[in-house]
């Protein structure tokens, strides 16, 4: 256990610390990550034995419920209200288009059994998700007439009807009589409920005072995340379908201090990918995928120019979808970690195949992500349907974060110029209004006519700033024996690309002036540029 700890967490942070120099690479981030997993595996660098495919399942199927509800959760639908009908149509029938497509191919080509080929066609017959917005967001992919929307909405919904079809082939496949009717009725009427039933509970607790802290409302979330998959499936509904409805309906909820889940939930899904391509990369034996390669190939290859354009082109016809987004969507029909998940699920439950069906995916998604993944920017270039006017930011819900109000007061001594005058007499900027005035223990809801007087305190509304690029905050503490102590910040030498913002001063904030005087033990927060800035 212990090594197992010391292996994840030095992958972790070595993922962490490579983040920057990823970004810039041509290729996803997520292939470095598989590619580490095989460094570390039985015929890489470290050469460790790993095959314990219940570990990595449970791990990547828990992993897959987070990404999944983000997904929702993140996606704002007022952006993609214009393709909502498209991206379903894809999520649903386009699934099982490919899914009988492919299974027809490897049927007839690759000369499988029938319910093989289907089994194959089903469990990578859906677009992900992790992929995607990966892609999206880490290349700034702003597209035209909606395609980001649409392609997120589509990778984020196709994962429960692409497990529902998996589900079903996994039972003909063991044999016996299998309900299909009633089987698709309880995985979708149950996921359906409980998703909605789930969300609406969840949006009138949060909307109660029931939580001490913001801590304690993001944990509360957190614990719903994994009810809204696991309840449904006690009655044999879909959970994945459940958890991604929970979380598109409280992700276009108003929830007060919403920006602290998305910052939570981004960090769990982001260090959820990592874990789940890192894992896959060290559970694949190398060695053993030659003997998959070509018919991985041919797959990959017939589903990224044949089954995928034909499905799409047949299910977008009908809403006069331009080519330049047709052929967008077409080839960003990324497999990733949902199709390996379903792969191994298939293997832990004993069905037997032609092919490893595990190494067979995963050399299929390794394809689709290097290849159509590397190439979805410069395809998307070549058929001008990148909007540089736009922001990729803004087809999700942290974007709101962008459009923030802050609040900050400011209370008027005697000796205040402002005092005695008008409002609409002040030269204030036109971001920045006065929204409430305290005056004397009564509240004052002003207008330009208000005029302002000596003890009044006022509150100002205007636009949050956060540049975490460019910018860095710093804590200085003043020691008793520091040359500073009694000095005003105006005999303090400073630098032009250092200034005092803030001082704690015991239980008090101070914002310094000139005069302010600096005191032993005082607590100086000092905004500081980042060095690459200051070359620009």
């Amino acid at each position: 256990m212990t090594g197992g700890l010391l292996l994840i967490g030095a992958v972790i942070l070595i993922c962490i610390l490579m983040n920057n120099f990823l970004e810039k690479l041509p290729i996803p981030s997520l292939i470095i990550f598989i590619a580490l997993g095989m460094c570390f595996g039985e015929n890489g660098i470290l050469k460790i034995s790993f095959d314990d495919y219940e570990f990595v399942n449970l791990i990547c199927s828990v992993s897959l419920i987070f990404i999944m509800f983000y997904g929702g959760f993140g996606t704002n639908l007022k952006q993609a209200r214009p393709v909502i009908l498209q991206s379903v149509t894809l999520s649903t029938l386009g699934v099982a288009g490919t899914a009988v497509t492919v299974g027809l191919f490897a049927h007839f080509v690759l000369k499988l059994p029938f319910t093989e080929s289907l089994l194959i066609g089903s469990v990578i017959s859906s677009t992900d998700a992790a992929s995607v917005f990966n892609i999206l967001r880490s290349k700034k992919l702003a597209l035209k007439n909606h395609t980001d929307s649409l392609l997120e909405i589509e990778s984020g919904s196709n994962d429960p009807v692409s497990y529902m079809l998996t589900t079903i082939i996994i039972a003909v496949m063991a044999g016996g009589e299998v309900p299909v009717g009633t089987l698709l009725f309880e995985q979708i009427a149950f996921g359906v409920l409980f998703g909605i039933f789930i969300a609406k509970i969840t949006t009138w607790f949060l909307e109660k005072d029931f939580f001490t802290s913001q801590q304690s409302r993001t944990v509360f979330l957190f614990g719903i995340t994994l009810i809204a998959y696991a309840l449904p499936t006690v009655f044999n509904g879909n959970g994945y379908l459940s958890v991604y409805l929970c979380g598109i309906i409280l992700g276009n909820t108003k929830l007060s201090q919403k920006k602290y889940f998305v910052h939570f939930f981004d960090v769990i899904t982001d260090v959820a990918q990592v874990i789940i391509f890192f894992l896959l990369g060290l559970l694949v034996t190398p060695v053993n995928l030659p003997s998959v390669l070509l018919p991985a190939l041919l797959i990959t290859v017939f589903l990224t120019l044949i089954a995928r354009p034909l499905v799409c082109g047949v299910l977008l016809l009908p809403f006069k979808t331009s080519f330049g987004q047709f052929a967008v969507v077409s080839w960003a029909g990324l497999r990733g970690v949902a199709s390996i998940v379903f792969a191994i699920s298939t293997v832990l439950s004993g069905i037997d195949t032609s092919y490893n069906l595990f190494n067979l995916v995963f050399c299929i998604v390794l394809l689709s992500i290097s290849v159509q993944g590397t190439l979805l920017p410069w395809i998307s270039r070549k058929l001008s349907m990148i909007d540089k006017n736009s922001d990729i930011a803004k087809t999700f819900n942290d974007y709101q974060e962008e459009s923030d109000v802050s609040f900050i007061k400011i209370h008027l001594d005697e000796s205040h110029p402002w005092c005695g005058h008008t409002l609409k007499e002040l030269s204030l900027p036109k971001d920045l209004l006065v929204v409430m005035i305290i005056r004397d223990n009564f509240t004052i809801l002003p207008n330009g006519k208000t005029r302002l007087q000596r003890g009044d305190l006022l509150v100002f509304s205007a636009r949050s700033f956060e540049d975490r690029e460019h910018l860095y905050l710093q804590e200085v503490v003043i020691s008793r024996s520091s040359k500073y102590v009694n000095l005003p910040l105006c005999k303090i030498p400073s630098t032009e690309n250092k200034l005092i913002i803030l001082i704690k001063r015991g239980t008090s904030t101070i914002i310094p002036t000139g005069s302010t005087v600096i005191l032993p033990d005082d607590v100086l927060v000092v905004a500081q540029l980042k060095e690459h800035s200051l070359k620009k």
